[in-house]
């Protein structure tokens, strides 16, 4: 039976804690072990008179059960005061629950300024001031808990209760707002809409309906919010009755009513109000970023004169996600030495140092080895390819990697070219987005080396009616039920990112500090296959001796992200040959890696296969991919000799000819104009621009208005083509620049996807 929850050693305010819900507060939290600063003005429900006698009466009923409290009878507006005596008193503020409130109901035509600041001056700013002064106490010491008290006349209105309702939701924003704020921190803020009988609610509500509705039946939200063990923040809560309730924004589709170089009128408002107000499709935005991208995407709609589609990431009309399962992938190759093993090992933190490392950073080593988990490094590129599989239609820049598998098959060679084959194992609909898994399975020679199954969610791609679970799923595991066997802590460098993306995730989210604020992070995060490498790490350190032989496979859900310079905690239970791991980050509790588990071998060797393994492999279909060394040599020279030694020349008159053959349908698919500059040396020698927006489309030699343009050398295009440069890489890494809409670059797929990897 999981322990209960228990507050030792935390200090909270309750403010309006000397009866109805904040006493109830108080009392559970007092009950729980959490001394406690009962404050309550002991004024009447309009704001009028004081007295100390209802707080009094609440700490001695906490005393007498063993519990520590004080009174405060200080009002909200002197906030400052409150948490001074939390300070005075315990010596810190670890949670504060604001719950003071009163009422002065009249229907708007008669609300007076007084009604309306006297409610204003309690229940918001009183918050505001009760939590600006115990925020800095909170960030000093990485913990805090912070309650707002909104109501349903809040989220929903209510006749005269204006000036409530204002404040009320207002309560709402500033909640919102700390929550992100205070997130690096690990301080939480939530907002609840309780529903008890008190001397507030009597005044609304039957007297009968008042006593049902007890305040015992909402403190128990309260106390899970405030726990350290609680991962919830920016939370929005009714409760009541003992029902409790998760809110959240919903979106319509809507409907863009302006035209390219047009004015918007107030006619095609109206015009278009049943598409403006139907919810079919909706969507659920989360954060102002979210919000934010649906105008971006529409602007680049309008300059294209195209319509807004469902979701910038969903199914379009006419499409369905769950037909791309079983659609394989274009086969890649990754060619790597022993440099690129030691360049993995030190960007998942192993170091000289610790002497039983050097078998993994020292080539001359007798026993040089490759970490099992380099495995996810060949399987990678993979994912790109999911932009040409029909009917998924990714926006790439809303992928977010939920969980991975890794299975080996012998161990990894530390040199060589791994060939690396993908395929859609499934497709799920979770309504707020869509689960993709993807099996890639990698070999050397022929021979099987190992089996990553990618489960990636793209965010505000669900509501297409698929499923939402699959069998074909590797699952998690929860760990047992005990302390763990074992632990281990590391602290990452504050380079560990920039470290661990040379070895091929060049994702600037994990490098660029503006690019990372726009995400909402303070700064570039941890990668979180980087985590997993360093989990992996402790396990084969721990309960193998650090002999890969013995590595069999890895499961992991990825939860919270880690800031370069944080120490990883991990925790390990030992259940015969599976090993359960639990990742956190050790300065601030949050887990990082969940339902997580290594299953090791007994004895040093890695079995060929298993019933597993076969369930996973599948016949894979070649697609034909044009390749430098598929033609002949006297044929390329005779094209560099024609065309002044450009061998990109060769390609795009392969795409000429797919243009003739299929260019009405290609204009169809695509819809906008390419432009390419090919450099050589450093300046640009050929242009050619591909319409697949006019007519029947064309590519014609030189310069026109494009809607976006590829800035590439010769010899990058050639190795894009030839599938050693990873197209992602080329772009992260300046080679291959892209100026226009790039959002546009992902339906060159339907041109190219027959004859080069780009």
């Amino acid at each position: 039976m999981p322990a209960p929850l228990t507050f030792d050693g935390r200090v909270v305010l309750v403010t309006g804690a000397g009866g109805g819900l904040g006493r109830e507060y108080a009392l559970a939290f007092g009950q729980r072990g959490a001394a406690v600063i009962v404050n309550d003005l002991g004024g009447d429900i309009k704001g009028g008179g004081r007295s100390s006698a209802a707080a009094d009466k609440v700490v001695e009923e906490i005393r007498a059960k063993g519990g520590k409290a004080v009174a405060n009878y200080d009002s909200v507006e002197d906030g400052e005061k409150l948490i001074q005596t939390a300070l005075d008193t315990f010596g810190r503020i670890d949670i504060v629950v604001n719950n003071a409130g009163i009422l002065r109901d009249r229907s708007f035509a008669r609300t007076s300024d007084v009604d309306w600041d006297l409610i204003h001056r309690v229940h918001l700013r009183g918050s505001f001031l009760v939590s600006r002064a115990a925020w800095n106490h909170m960030k000093n010491q990485k913990f805090g808990r912070i309650i707002m008290t909104s109501s349903a006349a809040g989220i929903y209105g209510n006749f005269g209760q204006a000036n409530y309702s204002a404040a009320k939701l207002g309560l709402l924003g500033l909640s919102n707002t700390l929550a992100i704020e205070g997130q690096k921190y690990n301080i939480h803020c939530n907002t609840i809409a309780p529903t008890a009988g008190s001397r507030l609610t009597e005044t609304v509500m039957p007297p009968d309906l008042v006593q049902s509705l007890r305040a015992e039946y909402v403190a128990p939200l309260v106390l899970w919010l405030c726990h350290d063990a609680c991962p919830e923040n920016g939370g929005l809560f009714e409760v009541g009755a003992g029902w409790i309730g998760k809110l959240r924004w919903e979106r319509s589709l809507g409907r863009i009513v302006r035209q390219k170089n047009e004015s918007m009128t107030p006619e095609a408002v109206r015009d278009a109000w049943s598409e403006i107000c139907d919810f079919t499709d909706a969507s659920r935005p989360s954060s102002i970023q979210e919000s934010l991208q649906t105008l971006v995407e529409v602007l680049s709609r309008v300059e294209d004169e195209r319509g807004i589609r469902a979701n910038p990431t969903g199914a379009t009309a006419g499409t369905n996600p769950s037909s791309a399962v079983g659609q394989t992938l274009p086969e890649m190759s990754f060619s790597y030495t022993h440099m690129n093993c030691i360049l993995y090992a030190l960007g998942v933190g192993m170091s000289t140092r610790e002497p039983d490392h050097l078998k993994f950073l020292y080539e001359g080593h007798e026993d040089f080895s490759c970490l099992p988990t380099f495995g996810v490094i060949p399987a990678l590129s993979a994912m790109t390819g999911l932009g040409s599989v029909p009917d998924l239609n990714i926006d790439f820049t809303r992928l977010l990697h939920g969980e991975q598998y890794l299975e080996m098959f012998r161990a990894l060679p530390t040199s060589g070219t791994l060939t690396s084959r993908g395929s859609v194992a499934d497709v799920l609909d979770k309504g707020s987005g869509m689960v993709i898994l993807l099996d890639v399975h990698t070999y050397s020679e022929g021979e099987l080396v190992c089996y990553n199954q990618f489960s990636v969610f793209i965010v505000g791609a669900g509501g297409f009616g698929g499923k939402r679970t699959s069998q074909k799923a590797v699952v998690t595991a929860a760990p047992p039920d005990r302390a763990p066997d074992a632990v281990i802590v590391d602290q990452t460098s504050r380079d560990q990112a920039a470290l661990y993306r040379l070895s091929g995730d060049w994702n600037p989210l994990h490098i660029d500090p503006s690019f990372a604020a726009m995400g909402g992070f303070k700064s570039p995060i941890l990668h979180g296959l980087c985590s997993f490498g360093f989990a992996a790490r402790h396990v084969l350190k721990q309960y193998a001796a650090n002999d890969v032989s013995r590595f069999k496979s890895i499961k992991v859900r990825f939860v919270k992200p880690v800031y370069p310079g944080q120490s990883l905690q991990t925790e390990m239970w030992k259940e015969a040959n599976r090993i359960h791991i639990q990742c956190k980050v050790k300065e601030t509790g949050d887990v990082v890696l969940s339902g997580a588990y290594i299953d090791l071998h007994t004895d040093a060797s890695v079995s060929g296969g298993s019933p597993q393994a076969r369930l996973h492999t599948h016949t894979h279909t070649h697609t034909h991919t044009l390749r430098s060394d598929s033609l002949g040599a006297d044929r390329d020279d005779a094209v560099r000799s024609q065309t002044g030694g450009l061998q990109s020349d060769l390609v795009f008159a392969e795409i000429g000819r797919r243009i003739r053959d299929a260019g009405q349908e290609l204009v169809k698919k695509v819809n906008a104009v390419f432009g390419w500059e090919i450099s050589r040396d450093g300046r640009t020698v050929r242009e050619w621009t591909m319409d697949l927006k006019t007519g029947g489309g064309s590519l014609r030699s030189g310069a026109s208005k494009a809607d976006v343009i590829f800035t590439v050398s010769d010899e990058d295009f050639m190795e894009v083509v030839k599938g050693k440069l990873n197209p992602q890489k080329a772009f992260f890494s300046g080679k291959l620049k892209v100026r226009g809409n790039i959002m546009l670059s992902q339906k060159l797929e339907a041109v190219l996807k027959d004859y080069a990897k780009l």
